[in-house]
């Protein structure tokens, strides 16, 4: 086996959009690096509910005019 192949890693410090921070290990940056978050569990959409979103702007309509003619639907198509 080769020698190192293994990356290294090391412990880091996660920053969230809120503010907190935790450590964890990670092979991004050096040791004792600070990485903020632009984006995460609290701040993306499909996380804070905007996944409804996509609904209320008629993506769902769009696909049943587009796609609705294959009788996709239910058991009263037959």
């Amino acid at each position: 086996m080769k020698a190192d192949t293994h990356p290294d890693y090391h412990f880091i410090e996660v920053e969230m959009t809120d503010g907190t921070k935790y450590k964890t290990r990670s092979t991004w940056g050096k040791e004792g690096d600070l990485m903020k978050l632009d984006v995460d569990s609290k701040s993306h959409p499909i996380w804070t509910g905007g996944g409804a979103r996509v609904i209320e702007k008629g993506q769902l309509d769009k696909f049943n005019s587009k796609y609705g003619a294959f009788g996709l639907g239910g058991a009263d198509d037959e």
